[in-house]
């Protein structure tokens, strides 16, 4: 009787045991991935870090000696060492707004499309050359644009919206000067060209994830399609929709070798979209391999770090408007 007993117990031990090691073999496995997730995103912050710390430390002497007005003067003036930022940065965010303001409008066009009224057979086709669109190397944008492209506005687009809009009081500044096809104008409207894939791809992928069974209630209450994608897809893959917007404007306000063979490249303020330019990105390509003095690396560097604090700074308004439309939503419900 003791030994039929004991080996039950001696067998309950041994698997308690087993057990034991194998919690504390997944305790380690758990501690040992936590551990590595967590310094891969420390590593992250760090290289953040780092950017910021090495533009601002290189930048000091340009912010040091022309002060805030480096951020409100249009003088660029490499053999007196007279830098400033405001030709940049304007050529930056009008050729930006400009690509937003078109490829928004076009990349909803094409997602709603695919997603919504497309024929089966000719979805995936349209889906996939919008993603080969976007594997297009930006210089291949540039050269199209300045070969193919600029001659092209020079004779019919610049005309046709000079006598169009050229003659509206206040309005038709836009819209006048010198038509030979480069400028600001021609810049945003190939980097619209650029971001549209990329916006596209992403409001497809967050229409398509909506739930089926949102779309077809609505049909069977008898909703339109537009009143099923404003009233039923834009607020459910709202997040999703400003994040693809907001990867569209990072790359057009980042964007070098299509915005440098286009734009350009000229240090002159004109209230003209047919007016050459420039933009942080183009100057930063077309002088950094030549700058001779302290004072112009410095500037450079302070116009990158310009660039980043203006990307940053977009980036945080539209989290902050996600945060303030979730608490709405919130609050409604």
């Amino acid at each position: 009787m003791t030994q039929t007993t004991s080996q039950p117990t001696r067998d309950a031990i041994l698997e308690d045991a087993s057990r034991m090691a194998i919690v504390r073999r997944q305790r380690w496995e758990d501690l040992l991935f936590h551990g590595v997730t967590k310094f891969f995103a420390a590593t992250v912050l760090l290289a953040l870090l780092g950017i910021i710390v090495s533009l601002f430390v290189r930048a000091w002497p340009a912010l040091e000696g022309f002060g805030f007005g480096f951020f409100t003067k249009v003088e660029w003036d490499i053999v007196n060492d007279d830098f400033g930022a405001l030709i940049a940065i304007y050529g930056t965010v009008i050729s930006a707004t400009i690509a937003l303001l078109i490829a928004v409008p076009l990349s909803f066009g094409i997602a709603l499309f695919l997603t919504e009224t497309c024929p089966v057979w000719l979805r995936r086709p349209l889906g996939i050359c919008v993603e080969l669109l976007a594997g297009v190397p930006s210089i291949i944008y540039g050269m199209f644009g300045l070969f193919i492209f600029a001659p092209l506005f020079a004779e019919y687009g610049q005309p046709l919206l000079s006598d169009t809009f050229g003659e509206i009081p206040v309005f038709g500044v836009l819209f006048s000067g010198a038509e030979i096809g480069l400028g600001i104008l021609t810049a945003g409207l190939i980097l619209a060209v650029m971001i549209l894939p990329f916006i596209a791809s992403v409001m497809r992928d967050v229409f398509a994830i909506v739930p089926p069974v949102l779309k077809e209630s609505a049909y069977g209450i008898g909703c339109t399609t537009w009143e099923v994608v404003t009233r039923i897809v834009l607020p459910y893959t709202r997040a999703g929709v400003i994040g693809g917007i907001m990867l569209g404007l990072g790359r057009a306000l980042g964007e070098t070798m299509a915005v440098t063979f286009v734009i350009g490249n000229a240090h002159k303020l004109s209230p003209s979209l047919f007016g050459l330019g420039n933009s942080i990105a183009s100057t930063l390509a077309n002088e950094f391999a030549e700058a001779d003095s302290e004072l112009h690396v410095s500037s450079l560097f302070a116009l990158g770090l310009v660039l980043f604090l203006i990307t940053f700074a977009v980036l945080s308004a539209a989290k902050f408007m996600l945060m303030r439309m979730e608490k709405a939503q919130g609050s409604k419900t």
